[in-house]
């Protein structure tokens, strides 16, 4: 008798938490949770569904597409590991692995166009006005991050994505952005030794610029005579190399060049609050990692501008 109750209450609970599954339709009324959950609003996350509905494919029958990608933006948004997904969709670690693999290449071939090089009409169109008083011909602010993976067992792999800046293995990418505040630049993956010299030359970042465009960077990019050549400007901060101190003048010049570099810091910080990218990247996941670096740095310009107008 005894045996036959915990029976009972042991189906009963079974079919509570199969009811209860977490899904969608669970958290789809509450837009706080939905924000949290994939760092959309409700809205975004109805307008990407539409947007994909006819290039992805249910691969997990009892799930619908709205549940795959919910699945999807938890991955990139809280940067949780299969095995935890899997738990709390109450599904295989092997489907979401599959759901991964077969959406995000699709989502990051979508959404590129998101990451797009303005013309430069339309920068000078929306220059903010911080950008106005000394940096009016910027075309792009640049900067190289890095993200950490598993370290690679091939000796080769090892110590080419090895970066002794980050005493970690990593996959180093060149991010360039808008004075207007939008990614408008994300190069493909690189190990963590390449310097920033390299990544910028092999990119196909110098192919994008045109005459008189002025690029803001960080010390590390000693590309002045590169972009020369195209006819443009390197502004970098400067430096006590080979003197005892700055002059005043430059003093005040890499202040004021500071005061405007600091939004591209602002912009990889808003693009890594989807957290996968401040994770260790697993060596099963790495040839994953271009098309969620675009995905990420797609759904990032959907955001709110970093960079204030006025």
């Amino acid at each position: 008798m005894e045996i036959d109750k915990l029976k009972s209450e042991n189906e009963e609970l079974k079919a509570t938490l199969t009811n209860t599954q977490f899904s969608f339709s669970s958290i789809k009324s509450k837009a706080v949770q939905v924000l949290f959950f994939t760092g959309l609003t409700s809205v975004l996350f109805e307008w990407l569904i539409h947007k994909l509905k006819d290039s992805v494919e249910v691969v997990r029958g009892s799930m619908n597409l709205k549940d795959h990608l919910l699945i999807i933006l938890m991955k990139l948004r809280l940067g949780l590991c299969n095995k935890d997904i899997a738990f709390r969709f109450n599904v295989t670690e092997s489907d979401i692995s599959n759901i991964l693999r077969s959406w995000l290449p699709v989502m990051s071939a979508t959404l590129k166009p998101l990451i797009k090089w303005p013309s430069k009409h339309a920068v000078l169109k929306n220059m903010p006005k911080c950008f106005k008083p000394k940096y009016k011909r910027c075309r792009c602010i640049i900067d190289c991050t890095e993200i950490f993976i598993n370290r690679p067992t091939n000796l080769t792999s090892r110590a080419q994505t090895y970066s002794t800046y980050k005493s970690h293995n990593t996959v180093k990418y060149l991010v360039g952005m808008s004075p207007s505040g939008a990614i408008s630049f994300l190069s493909a993956g690189w190990g963590g030794r390449v310097s920033d010299k390299q990544i910028t030359a092999e990119s196909g970042f110098y192919d994008l610029l045109e005459h008189n465009d002025e690029i803001l960077a960080d010390r590390g990019f000693t590309i002045r005579d590169e972009l020369a050549t195209r006819g443009a400007t390197l502004r970098i901060p400067h430096f006590t190399k080979g003197k005892k101190q700055l002059s005043a003048q430059e003093v005040d010049i890499s202040r004021r060049l500071s005061n405007v570099r600091i939004h591209i810091e602002r912009i990889i910080g808003r693009w890594k609050n989807f957290k996968i990218l401040t994770t260790v990247i697993p060596l099963t996941q790495v040839d994953l990692l271009d098309d969620i670096v675009i995905v990420c740095g797609a759904l990032t310009n959907l955001c709110k501008c970093i960079v204030p107008r006025h």
